[in-house]
Parts: structure tokens; C-alpha cells; sequence
């Protein structure tokens, strides 16, 4: 089991050198400029081929040369050829939309799993992986981490919103504010969930020194006072849902 995984680790590596280590930014801009008739994205998908075979033909030197050379090659063309479409379609797209990238890299990532699972001959690895998602410690924490975003967002917006109306122009760009609230119960969920509740510490006071300046006047104290608020509410509410987590997975 671990020489397959390393066999896929290895076709995502080199899709990551093909994709950003080894294409330079003149390719990319040709794409965009020339879409189909750009010599660029054949070169590059002929380059993430060329890499795909590399691996596979690595991952037979271990084991009796009876590997046929056609599924190395299947496997290369594959990935040649996928990567062909997926970055023709990715550049009627706008460069700027990260949704594109991710969509983008995701299609990428899936051919890979695809040939990874072609060169085994068989669906068990998915399997496996399906019933360790369906655990309860597995979903436990795939819902700690949802909730910790968007709904605890929503959930201390309205707890400090009587306290809102007091700020009149609070210098801060609100919906950064919101993402930064996320990221932040992100991060004390994962440092709760490692059992690093040291490092929280740490977090908090970084986070006071970037926010809390020198205090001026009373604007500035009531702007000081939301602020703590608000971090106070998203950083314990995440720890105590980290916790509850943690009892969850212990006690299971």
C-alpha cells in the first residue's frame, strides 16, 4: 500500500513542477493569446506526459519487468492529452477568477487519481478511503471545520451587532474582517485539534500587536473594545468546538 500511494504522491509531484516550477510565464500568456494554435500548450502538455511517464516507468522498477510498456504509455497519453483540453478550456476563461484555478487543478488532480487507480486494476483504495470519510472522529471534524467559517461568521455578526451602530467608520474593510475572523477559528481549530493550545497564545498576541495600536481618544477605544470582542467571541467559540471535537474522537 505504500509503494501505490507513493506512486500517486509521485504523479502529483511532477504535475506540480510541470505546472509551476517548469512552465514559464511567457506559455501562459501565449495560451491565453493563441488558445489552440499556441505551439505553448502542446509543448507543456507534452512536458506533463513526458513527466507522468517518468513516474510510471519509476514505479516498475521494483517489481518484474512483465509491466506492459502500453499502460505507461496509456497512462502519459492520458495525462497529455487531458491536459491539453483542460488548459484549451481553461484559457476561454478569465485568468483572474480563482475559481477557474481551482476547477482547473481539481480536473488536473482527477485524471491523475484516474490513471493511479488504472495502474492498480482495481477500485479498493476508494473504497477504503470512503469508509474512513464515513467515521464519526472524520465527520466530526469535516463539521467543526464548516462551522468554524461561514456560520459562526454569521453567528458573531449578530451577537456584536448592537455595538456596530457606535463604530461610524471603523478604517477596516468589513468583508476582509469576515475572512479574517475565518482563518483565524480555522487555525485555533487546528491548534486545538494537534493539542498545540500553547501556540493560541502565541496567535493572540501577534494578532494583538497588528490590531491594537496606540490609543487616542474615545473612537479609538470603543473601535479597540468591538475588535477584542469580536476576536474573543471567534477564537473561544472555535476552542470550545475543537474540544468538543477532541472529546468526541477520544471517547469513540
Amino acid at each position: 500500500m505504500n509503494a501505490d500511494l507513493s506512486l500517486l504522491l509521485g504523479l502529483v509531484l511532477v504535475h506540480l513542477l510541470g505546472d509551476f516550477a517548469l512552465q514559464p510565464r511567457r506559455w501562459v500568456e501565449a495560451r491565453y493569446a493563441r488558445k489552440v494554435r499556441s505551439p505553448q500548450l502542446y509543448l507543456h502538455a507534452a512536458l506533463h506526459g513526458g513527466l507522468a511517464f517518468t513516474v510510471l516507468g519509476a514505479a516498475t522498477f521494483p517489481l518484474p519487468s512483465d509491466t506492459p510498456l502500453f499502460m505507461m504509455l496509456g497512462g502519459a497519453v492520458a495525462v497529455g492529452v487531458s491536459h491539453t483540453l483542460i488548459d484549451l478550456g481553461k484559457s476561454y476563461l478569465s485568468p483572474a477568477r480563482l475559481r477557474w484555478f481551482m476547477l482547473d487543478q481539481a480536473l488536473h488532480l482527477l485524471v491523475l487519481l484516474g490513471v493511479w487507480l488504472a495502474w492498480l486494476g482495481n477500485l479498493q483504495p476508494l473504497v477504503t478511503f470512503w469508509q474512513w470519510l464515513f467515521t464519526p472522529p472524520v465527520l466530526g471534524i469535516v463539521v467543526a471545520y464548516l462551522v468554524v467559517t461561514r456560520p459562526l461568521s454569521i453567528v458573531i455578526a449578530l451577537v456584536i451587532q448592537r455595538w456596530s451602530a457606535e463604530i461610524d467608520n471603523p478604517g477596516t474593510l468589513i468583508a476582509a474582517g469576515a475572512r479574517i475572523g475565518m482563518a483565524e477559528r480555522v487555525l485555533v481549530l487546528t491548534l486545538v485539534l494537534l493539542d498545540q493550545l500553547t501556540a493560541i497564545g502565541f496567535l493572540l498576541a501577534a494578532k494583538s500587536v497588528l490590531r491594537f495600536g496606540e490609543l487616542r481618544g474615545a473612537q479609538d477605544r470603543k473601535l479597540t473594545e468591538y475588535v477584542l470582542m469580536g476576536t474573543l467571541l471567534s477564537v473561544s467559540t472555535a476552542m470550545v468546538i475543537g474540544l468538543l471535537i477532541r472529546l468526541v474522537a477520544e471517547g469513540s
